[in-house]
């Protein structure tokens, strides 16, 4: 756990850089832009639909029933636009996802790798493809147990709780695929991901306690659907920071485990040799 704290303030110093903070700024635009003309032309058709799949399967009555139950009658008002945002919302995290990785995360490998470990030999055991299937695959997966799980984010406790795992988890099958990608061999990211699969779950644990910090803006009822323009804005902001920041701290603890993993594989080739 040395190397995971010690990991953290190193990327707390790094992000506080002003090219990593200008690195958030291409993503945030770009997703901005994106969902900007997404929710100009589909936010109401969606809408809509919802609304019908309700009144023609007597989900509002159900709906009703089930939040009244936790003493959340007053949100079945704006029940359907509530679904509509929690529906979008995993949308919005692989785009910022997908924009961070695609620009900001080779930028990060190269400031890290430059500034921390410029000797460490760049052995290229990933690839654009191999990271792409990591980040669509670990993305179904999360979509799936996000829907599935949907339910519990209307008691805030299990939304605490839900939350953080599910980005964990995200977080860590992507961000330790790509932070190991550049330098490391096959051989050795797979040495790796499996040495320090329980450190790196417990960074991708805490960056999915901070990346729940977005989700807890969706948890107003009327008032979120009412600000929805701006928290939408706000939330991807966040997310891109959070990823951009997540990606820092897996960096520097991927290259130190790389970095010690060389000098004991070094070592022990030495000897060898003396002892023959």
């Amino acid at each position: 756990m040395q190397l995971v704290m010690t990991s953290f303030g190193r990327a707390l110093l790094s992000q506080l850089h002003f090219r990593m903070l200008m690195l958030t700024v291409l993503p945030f635009v770009l997703s901005l832009l994106l969902w900007g003309v997404v929710l100009w032309l589909g936010l109401q058709p969606m809408i809509d639909w919802l609304h019908g799949y309700f009144v023609d399967n007597n989900l509002f009555q159900s709906a009703a029933s089930v939040l009244g139950w936790f003493g959340l009658g007053a949100i079945k008002t704006v029940l359907v636009p509530l679904v509509a945002m929690w529906l979008l919302l995993p949308l919005m995290v692989v785009t910022a996802l997908v924009f961070v990785g695609l620009i900001a995360m080779p930028a990060i490998v190269n400031h890290v790798s430059s500034r921390h470990f410029p000797q460490l030999a760049r052995l290229r055991g990933g690839s654009l493809a191999g990271s792409l299937s990591t980040s669509l695959g670990a993305f179904a997966v999360f979509a799936a147990l996000w829907l599935v799980t949907l339910p519990l984010n209307a008691v805030p406790l299990l939304a605490f709780v839900v939350q953080p795992a599910l980005w964990g988890w995200l977080t860590y099958r992507v961000m330790a695929y790509d932070a190991l990608s550049e330098h490391a061999s096959a051989t050795e990211r797979r040495a790796l991901l499996r040495a320090h699969r329980w450190p790196l779950m417990a960074i991708g644990i805490a960056a999915g306690a901070m990346g729940a910090a977005p989700t807890l803006l969706w948890l107003g009822g009327a008032l979120s659907v009412i600000l929805f323009p701006l928290l939408a804005g706000v939330s991807i902001w966040l997310y891109v920071l959070v990823f951009t920041f997540s990606g820092l701290w897996f960096q520097h603890y991927a290259l130190e485990a790389l970095a010690r993993l060389r000098q004991e594989q070094a070592a022990g080739r030495a000897e060898v040799v003396a002892g023959r």
